[in-house]
């Protein structure tokens, strides 16, 4: 008799798993915050791709944004860094276990203010990792003050304090930094968030995605440049997103000049849309243009800003050997003392 084949249970991804299977902790954040929405899209993402859960390594640093990890993925690896420490955590995490899938979540205080110096320098090394910033322009858990993201002339709640410092732009200097990939979103556009998120957990190395994620307490006012009302009426979408894996035939039927295809280092494809912009995001100087034109116009563009997937993270550029360092035995990283006493001989 021939043995029947029995279908998948409704709902199963690539590797068996359901979406309950992604979730984490019932969230504590405020009723309606746009944090909530991205956690939701990064349960997705991952359940789409296949990604094994053990195989996470999840970071973040200290504010509501970095609570956030532990409302996905309960049976990864995670750890909450002190303020600002997520980046340089994440650069030991990365080398130690070159197999871990590595998430981090901040904020824009955590990455922006305590946390640049960290952030630029994780950047630069290039660590594999999907960096999303959840970008609400104020300090949630300390009362709602500015923090270094809020725009030039953004009123406080109450309408009596106006900022009157220039922000920090996350993808700018991501970007400048080497970053060679690097996307903005609205959190209430869970498709491309949750498409851009799936793209950059295929880049070879730093994938920085800086998401504007409405604080409905303190900043979602009338005069707040990161209100939900200011982000739909300015968010100004490049291109529709959408993500095919390797593992997924590729089947292509479109009008010439329609779509722009970016190969990632995996062979599998995140495909652009153009909409009212003819917009080539592997063009360095044409992101950094267009993000001082939406700087000077009030605007906020969407999508995929650069890309370039000719990268070469960290670990390779140390010729790190392959084995995860956290797995090998002593006997292999304690040096004999004839080895040591050699070393030490060429400090001298």
């Amino acid at each position: 008799m021939t043995e029947a084949v029995l279908d998948k249970p409704k709902g199963q991804n690539r590797i068996g798993l359901l979406l309950s299977d992604y979730k984490g902790a019932e969230s504590t954040l405020c009723a309606g915050c746009g944090h909530d929405a991205i956690t939701s899209s990064i349960i997705k993402a991952c359940h789409e791709l296949g990604i094994e859960p053990t195989g996470v390594a999840k970071l973040s640093g200290i504010g509501c944004s970095s609570k956030t990890p532990n409302y996905f993925l309960n049976q990864a690896h995670g750890i909450n860094a002190v303020h600002g420490r997520m980046s340089a955590i994440a650069t030991g995490s990365s080398l130690a276990n070159r197999t871990l899938t590595n998430i981090g979540v901040s904020g824009d205080g955590d990455t922006a203010s305590i946390g640049l110096g960290n952030f630029l320098h994780m950047v630069r090394r290039n660590i594999r990792m999907t960096y999303i910033v959840e970008n609400n322009g104020c300090y949630g858990l300390t009362k709602g003050q500015f923090s270094a993201t809020a725009d030039k002339g953004s009123l406080k709640k109450g309408g009596k304090e106006i900022n009157q410092n220039e922000p920090v732009d996350i993808c700018a200097l991501a970007i400048q930094m080497g970053c060679r990939f690097v996307a903005r979103s609205f959190s209430g556009d869970t498709n491309q968030v949750r498409n851009l998120i799936k793209a950059a957990m295929n880049h070879n190395g730093t994938a920085v995605l800086d998401i504007v994620s409405p604080c409905v307490t303190f900043n979602n006012h009338e005069g707040s440049t990161k209100s939900v009302t200011y982000a739909r009426l300015h968010e100004d979408p490049l291109h529709e997103v959408d993500f095919i894996p390797h593992f997924d035939p590729i089947t292509v039927n479109y009008d010439a000049g329609t779509y722009t295809k970016v190969e990632m280092h995996d062979g599998s494809l995140i495909t652009l849309k153009k909409l009212a912009h003819d917009y080539d995001p592997s063009d360095m100087d044409r992101a950094m243009a267009l993000l001082h034109e939406a700087a000077g116009n009030g605007h906020f563009y969407t999508g995929l800003i650069y890309c370039r997937p000719d990268s070469v993270p960290f670990g390779e550029q140390k010729n790190i050997v392959d084995v995860p360092l956290a797995t090998l035995p002593e006997s292999v990283t304690r040096p004999s003392r004839a080895v040591f006493n050699q070393l030490m001989a060429s400090f001298k």
